[in-house]
């Protein structure tokens, strides 16, 4: 314990019945996060690129926001189809009114 490594992301949307494809900008929304190399630092890893698109979506309106997911792997990308960790995040389309 006590290492740190790098925790390599990229951000997809839905892209219809061709599953998923890189998010807005995908230079902006692909990189690396060096964290502890543990859960806790994979956990601090999504949580600031989470914590990046909602400050994004605040910037240019919260309308903007949409349903997006976050593929982080341990040390380096390898595919889609095999990410250490997916967190998908679904805005409500009426959080507005709340």
């Amino acid at each position: 314990m006590g290492t740190e490594t790098d925790w390599v992301y990229r951000v997809f949307e839905p892209h219809g019945s061709e599953g998923w494809r890189p998010y807005g900008d995908a230079e902006r929304w692909h990189g690396a996060i060096t964290a502890p190399d543990s859960a806790e630092g994979a956990k601090l890893a999504i949580g600031r690129v989470v914590g990046d698109l909602m400050i994004d979506w605040e910037s240019i309106g919260l309308h903007h926001a949409m349903h997006v997911r976050v593929f982080l792997w341990h040390d380096e990308e390898d595919s889609t189809e095999e990410p250490d960790f997916i967190v998908e995040v679904r805005p409500r389309s009426d959080f507005d009114a709340v």
